[in-house]
């Protein structure tokens, strides 16, 4: 960020930042969701496989390699992305709670009614 920017464009900009990492951060749990219903599909697949309501073929246990095996590698890497989007949340709120903190607010007095 740009230290001589005005405090409130500045905490324009982080909360923009937020609200981006914060879809980040959904898109996180849905990816999540996706990789643990792999790695279910997989280890069910090779449950069935070797209780028999499965043929054993070439193609059903790469299938079930692939799904089991590739879904933990995709909930590692998003676990990965998931705690830095995490980290840059925080911070950014840090810092725009530092911006706000250190601006002089002014105390606006209640205005009188006006009944219609």
């Amino acid at each position: 960020m740009i230290p001589d920017a005005d405090p409130r464009e500045r905490i324009s900009r982080l909360e923009s930042q937020i609200e981006r990492l914060t879809e980040t951060a959904e898109w996180c749990r849905k990816i999540a969701l996706i990789a643990k219903v792999a790695i279910g599909a997989g280890l069910a697949l090779f449950a069935a496989i070797f209780v028999g309501p499965v043929q054993a073929s070439a193609l059903s246990l790469m299938i079930a390699a692939i799904l089991s095996l590739g879904g933990f590698v995709l909930a590692g890497s998003n676990d990965t992305t998931a705690k830095q989007t995490a980290e840059k949340i925080a911070d950014a709120e840090q810092e725009r709670a530092e911006l706000i903190s250190g601006m002089e607010l002014r105390l606006v007095h209640d205005a009188p009614r006006v009944l219609h």
